[in-house]
């Protein structure tokens, strides 16, 4: 995915305020399982909020790096434990 523009990271941070974490990442850290779960948000909402914990923050800038590469995803924002990514869904094509 290119990267986003500052105007888009505002717009986009402004709409992942009032949203909650849909995949939150434990002790047993990035997993295939995990990976599939925020593909499968990404799927669905476009724009989601992941809670990283149990992990220092060096390992969660190492996370954050994977997942985009993995999802095709732009990061959003990070702070802290919260980590706000975006992928467009891809339009859908008009049956004829």
């Amino acid at each position: 995915m290119n990267p986003l523009i500052s105007g888009q990271r505002s717009e986009l941070r402004a709409r992942a305020h009032a949203l909650r974490p849909v995949v939150i990442i434990g002790n047993g850290g990035l997993t295939s399982g995990v990976l599939a779960e925020i593909e499968r948000s990404l799927k669905a909402h476009e724009l989601i909020k992941i809670r990283i914990s149990g992990a220092d923050h060096p390992a969660r800038e190492s996370m954050i790096v994977t997942i985009c590469a993995d999802t095709g995803a732009a990061p959003v924002q990070h702070v802290g434990k919260i980590l706000v990514i975006y992928r467009e869904r891809p339009k859908e094509k008009a049956q004829l």
